[in-house]
């Protein structure tokens, strides 16, 4: 009969369900922590059998002062019971930019569907017939001027947004402005990388670019050769850079297996993005802004929504490394 009130007592009363906890409880009950090949299920119902017959037992002063120990406030808190959350929080303005940047590609989704829709409706309208002509344009393509551009092998090119400018970026660390069409005449030398540059790109919407180079670094600069802005948190080289829609930030990737969203403005670094097992290569921004695409030696491209930060499609099926630039 003793044995069956026990066991409704036990069933009754509160145990903690912490294993460290139990510990605790039965050292301050003077009672072995563990026993011999003793599982924690069975050590916590040994602590239940244990306080049920100290609370049948009548020695209640005993029981209530280990609740008490317990209750009372803990200079040190044990590392075992913190509660760690399951995401890295983010800076507030990577909350105000994911923000804005939904809000930039709301209304530029809009007018691209408006666009897509009245292309479907329009009876004038032939793909096939727009293919053909832009293939056939193509094939006129001939040469039109050709210049040396650095002792070194280049890395990458890029235009202005108007058409007037063309710059050059090579391994000697020297990004070139060339003045278009004839590439004769250079604009403007830019020097302050101290590796070799690794890529190089204008701005969407204003006379500005950005350069990328092995010494870990981002820069920005004007078409003048101003230095506005350089960008720094990578721990290894860079490999390509390029320009949100917006203007208002810039992504690049790094042979630290991160990719990382920057404000031109401020230089701040929004966003360090993990998720390639190697090197990422390869960065590109959606039309409307709101994903973004990189690729990396891990034989993976990935796409990602800048305005929750996760990752929403993989692309599998390759064997080698991915180096787009897109």
């Amino acid at each position: 009969m003793q044995e069956l009130l026990i066991k409704r007592r036990a069933a009754a009363i509160a145990v903690p369900t912490n294993d460290k906890s139990v510990r605790d409880r039965l050292r301050r009950l003077g009672e072995p922590i563990t026993l011999f090949g003793e599982q924690e299920m069975e050590r916590r119902a040994r602590l239940a059998q244990l306080m049920a017959r100290l609370d049948i037992g009548g020695q209640l002063d005993k029981l209530l002062q280990a609740y008490e120990d317990d209750a009372a406030p803990k200079d040190e808190v044990d590392e075992e019971e913190l509660q760690y959350p399951f995401f890295t929080e983010g800076p507030k303005e990577l909350r105000e930019a994911r923000i804005e940047i939904a809000k930039f590609s709301i209304k530029r989704a809009a007018v691209r569907i408006q666009r897509a829709k009245r292309r479907r409706d329009d009876p004038d309208e032939d793909v096939e017939a727009e293919t053909k002509w832009a293939l056939k344009q193509a094939k006129g393509l001939a040469l039109d001027c050709s210049n040396f551009g650095d002792d070194r092998p280049l890395t990458g090119c890029s235009f202005s947004r108007d058409g007037k400018i063309l710059a050059t970026c090579s391994l000697s660390g020297v990004t070139k402005l060339w003045e278009m069409p004839q590439v004769t005449n250079k604009i403007a030398v830019l020097k302050d990388h101290k590796e070799r540059a690794t890529d190089v790109v204008f701005s969407p919407v204003d006379d500005c670019l950005a350069t990328a180079s092995a010494d870990r670094t981002a820069k920005l600069w004007k078409t003048d050769g101003t230095l506005l802005q350089t960008f720094e948190g990578h721990l290894e080289r860079l490999a390509r850079v390029a320009f949100h829609p917006s203007g208002k930030y810039l992504g690049t990737t790094s042979f630290d297996k991160t990719w990382r969203l920057w404000d031109i403005n401020t230089g701040a670094e929004l966003l360090l993005q993990e998720g390639h097992s190697r090197s990422v290569y390869g960065i590109a921004f959606q039309q409307d802004g709101a994903l973004a695409a990189s690729s990396g030696l891990d034989s993976l491209a990935r796409v990602w929504d800048l305005r929750t930060g996760r990752s929403i499609l993989v692309f599998q099926g390759h064997i080698k490394p991915v180096r787009a630039k897109f």
